[in-house]
């Protein structure tokens, strides 16, 4: 399984696929986090936007391969491991942006709370913490977007394109979604200067991811 990840991120970084989703994550960087932001406030929005690039990210590593590599692929490895194999590698590179993302966040952000006042500090490394761990949420719920709504569930780019970013904005936007508590945490957590740790987000998004990806090799296996 290993050496298939290593195959499929190879694949990955020769397309230059990568490079579309890294545009669209600096420029939401860009636009949502400003220099002296507060620093959850700013994590919330790095984290929110790992989500609809991990999803777009597993459109790219399932589809990278043409045809008849892929079925050299299926036929070495098993069509089942190296579907899994492509939705760990789109995983593993969300996770990489967002991990950068939260470091450059740290950086230039205020460690204090939303008011800015004296007595609102908010330890850096705690912070730091809180912010990998709703990435890591959305990174997993949108592995599991971009698991749904691309192949073998949805094969038909004029469905998959428009179903992939309509699941990543309600997943992001839903009540009681792992994604949604992540972020809200840390916003709310910047009001209070209080850092959150979201564990539970973090266990339901795990938990999605897992269902799906074995939803969708097990499609492949049949296929």
């Amino acid at each position: 399984m290993t050496a298939l990840v290593r195959y499929q991120l190879a694949l990955l970084a020769r397309s230059h696929r990568w490079l579309p989703p890294l545009l669209v994550y600096a420029a939401a960087l860009a636009v949502g986090v400003q220099p002296g932001q507060a620093v959850l406030d700013s994590l919330g929005v790095a984290a929110a936007a790992v989500l609809p690039v991990a999803a777009w990210l597993v459109r790219v590593c399932t589809g990278v391969e043409p045809p008849a590599a892929r079925a050299c692929l299926a036929a070495a490895g098993g069509p089942a491991r190296a579907h899994l194999a492509s939705l760990a590698a789109a995983f593993a590179a969300a996770c990489a942006l967002g991990a950068a993302g939260v470091a450059v966040v740290v950086l230039i952000s205020d460690a204090h709370g939303s008011d800015r006042a004296a007595d609102t500090a908010v330890p850096v490394a705690a912070a730091t913490g809180a912010g990998l761990l709703a990435t890591l949420t959305c990174a997993l719920l949108g592995t599991a977007v971009g698991a749904l709504c691309n192949r073998p569930l949805l094969r038909s780019r004029a469905w998959a394109v428009p179903a992939t970013l309509a699941g990543a904005g309600a997943v992001l936007v839903a009540a009681g979604s792992p994604a949604n508590a992540a972020v809200t945490g840390l916003v709310t957590g910047s009001r209070a200067a209080e850092v959150p740790l979201p564990l539970l987000p973090l266990t339901g998004a795990a938990l999605a991811a897992a269902a799906t990806a074995a939803l969708a090799a097990a499609l492949s296996a049949r296929r």
